[in-house]
């Protein structure tokens, strides 16, 4: 019987920070740790108020690892840890509780409820507290994929149009704008035929829609079972293909040793295992090197999405209005943009992308949304308003280009994992969906041809498969959908942004251009960099930012920022932020001479400080607070050292969000 973990403790505070200095470095004093209170505003939607009280820091500063080495630790502690872990054998092992592995898990529900024996086992594992609690977007949906999933709905019109979500849940676009932002100008913009919106496309929370797939998952019998991290990936004795996934321990301290409540983790093998785990998830950065996946693809380039739901001023609520902007707060060297989408009953919310293939280390982009709030286009709508959730999250931008190979023997990336973003659309979700579809029928026409797990289990007989499925049916099929058009459309407008000396500007010349004249039809494809983080160059090129202080009714402190995710890890927890040796003063001496502090500047939730000390050679020391973190990845993709691993803390660790 697999565990489900409940959370003893209430959210925690989070490690107070004090002055942020330009040059990264922390300046202990004066700090305002967060009070949580919990209330309701309707049934499907939380908030928090955030208490504040002024006191000093008591932070405990720990520069070496306290981590316990395996080969030091007790015998009963080594047999603890490597104990034996209970199997449970499936159909269909999916590895993430989002749009996509929802979907796919649904699909080949009802392809075995309508053609098969309706007795497929699936699961679907996800490492948030509740479904859709760790879910990000803006997020308009195009509700093409949604509508092939469920053909028929009590939610459509008597002529069969609209979307099969209820209708508390979604708000219709009724208008739009598209504006170049310049001093404290607004100034219109001719819309791209992809981004337009109005009468066909919803404004939602999809943290709230993915709560809602999950209840119709398990309507069909789909075991779906939130707060379970999958830390592992489980080959064959050969080591070519996969055959299933194991969860993550519970109850290991800070130190690396099982605590009391150590309870051990637990495989799931399966005939096929689908990772959905997200953009830049950390099983299927390894699946992608094991499997050479990206081999004659381009390297993905990534963005930081970063937003806030605010309840506005009903003079200043507009509903189903959708605003997206381009150019101020950021320069011309720096891909991104704002937008403001108007929803549900005096929700705003608002939000900036910025690409992560920056240059100068001293971008915050927390920053620069917060400095954005501040453009009287923005701040005439959130005047007098309140701020209720804050969230931010990785996302695919390399679109066609940067898609790895899709399969491999025994499972395959689906959704974001894979990238299918549409970057000049602004959307993901519909053709995430629409990949762990293809992914869900593909897998059912193979799994349906084999003996049952009660047949296999009569025979004992133990593999679940003779030979591993390896699904190239799938990388087929797509490159035969709508996705693939879609992408191969638009596949030159992200990388045109890079590809000449002019920077944004350029790329909006090219990108005008390719909308609206040759749609895709060119017999050239831009190619992407190497990595972001390669992109950055030294702190010596550039001169520090100074950001202006929050003002606290419109901009915000980082701190409070985070208070309003509901971001919970427990204080003696293993840290997963990991660099080698968790050696911390290794990891500073390789990163701060050259870049300046960047890893406080490019997380959008404070994890990461250097704070001031004289008897270091470096003059600073380099901490991790790990309990801010907020699972947005941004780490791993853009130090230049890549030397920070992101991993999977505890299940039903982190934030706990549920309008974003």
């Amino acid at each position: 019987m697999l565990y489900r973990h409940a959370l003893k403790k209430p959210l925690s505070g989070h490690r107070h920070l004090g002055k942020l200095l330009s040059n990264g470095i922390i300046k202990y004093g004066e700090s305002t740790p967060q009070m949580l209170k919990m209330k309701n505003v309707s049934r499907r939607i939380k908030t928090f108020d955030v208490i504040t009280r002024r006191c000093f820091s008591t932070t405990c500063r720990k520069w070496q690892s306290t981590e316990v080495p395996f080969a030091k630790m007790s015998e009963d502690q080594q047999e603890i840890l490597t104990s034996e872990r209970p199997v449970d054998k499936v159909d269909l092992c999916i590895v993430g509780g989002g749009p996509a592995g929802l979907a796919a898990a649904i699909k080949f529900k009802q392809l075995d409820i309508e053609n098969g024996s309706g007795e497929l086992r699936v699961v679907v594992l996800e490492k948030a507290p509740d479904m859709g609690s760790h879910i990000v977007s803006g997020v308009i949906l195009e509700p093409k994929a949604l509508r092939e999933l469920f053909p028929e709905s009590e939610y459509y019109d008597e002529n069969g149009n609209g979307i099969p979500l209820p209708p508390d849940l979604v708000t219709k676009v009724e208008s739009e704008d598209l504006k170049y932002l310049v001093g404290n100008v607004a100034l219109p913009v001719p819309e791209p035929p992809q981004m337009i919106n109005k009468n066909k496309n919803y404004i939602s929370s999809l943290s709230q829609v993915v709560r809602y797939l999950a209840e119709q998952a398990e309507e069909l019998g789909i075991e779906v079972f939130p707060g379970i991290s999958v830390s592992e990936v489980i080959y064959s004795e050969d080591g070519e293909s996969v055959i299933g996934v194991a969860t993550k321990d519970m109850g290991i301290s800070k130190t690396g040793e099982p605590k009391d409540t150590f309870e051990r983790g637990m495989e799931f093998h399966a005939r096929q295992t689908m990772f959905a785990e997200g953009c830049h998830g950390s099983l299927c950065k390894e699946l992608i090197k094991k499997f050479k996946l990206r081999e004659n693809r381009d390297n993905q380039t990534y963005g930081l999405g970063i937003k806030e739901v605010w309840e506005v001023k009903p003079e200043n609520f507009n509903k189903g209005f959708v605003a997206h902007t381009m150019g101020y707060p950021l320069t011309n060297d720096v891909y991104g943009g704002g937008f403001m989408y108007h929803f549900g009953e005096g929700l705003v919310t608002v939000g900036l992308v910025v690409g992560l293939d920056y240059k100068n280390p001293y971008v915050s982009p927390y920053q620069e949304f917060q400095k954005m709030k501040h453009h009287p286009y923005y701040e005439k709508v959130l005047a007098g308003g309140t701020c209720i959730s804050y969230a931010a999250r990785a996302l695919n931008e390399g679109g066609l280009q940067s898609v790895p190979k899709l399969n491999f023997p025994g499972g395959c990336l689906i959704g974001a994992s894979a990238g299918f973003m549409n970057v000049p659309k602004i959307k993901g979700t519909h053709t995430a969906m629409k990949s762990g579809m293809l992914a869900a029928e593909k897998t059912f026409e193979e799994v349906s041809k084999l003996p049952t797990l009660e047949e296999l289990e009569e025979s004992g007989i133990e593999k679940l498969v003779e030979q591993p499925i390896n699904l190239e049916s799938y990388e087929a099929a797509f490159k035969e959908s709508w996705i693939y058009k879609e992408l191969n459309e638009v596949r030159n407008i992200r990388p045109s942004f890079g590809a000449t000396p002019l920077g944004g500007y350029g790329g909006m010349i090219y990108s005008g251009i390719e909308s609206f004249v040759f749609k895709g039809r060119v017999p050239w494809t831009l190619h992407h960099h190497e990595s972001d983080a390669t992109l950055t160059k030294p702190a010596s090129q550039y001169k520090p930012i100074d950001y202006l202080k929050p003002d606290g009714k419109i901009s915000f402190d980082i701190l409070t920022s985070v208070s309003r995710t509901g971001t919970h890890h427990d204080d003696d927890e293993k840290c997963h932020l990991r660099v080698p040796e968790q050696d911390l003063e290794k990891h500073a001496a390789k990163a701060y001479p050259k870049w300046k502090g960047i890893e406080s500047r490019f997380c959008p939730a404070g994890v990461y400080e250097y704070v001031e000390d004289e008897s270091s050679p470096l003059g600073v020391k380099f901490q991790i607070n790990s309990q801010n973190c907020i699972h947005c990845k941004t780490c791993d993709i853009k130090v230049p050292t890549q030397d920070i691993n992101w991993e999977v803390p505890e299940g039903g660790d982190g934030p706990k969000y549920s309008l974003t």
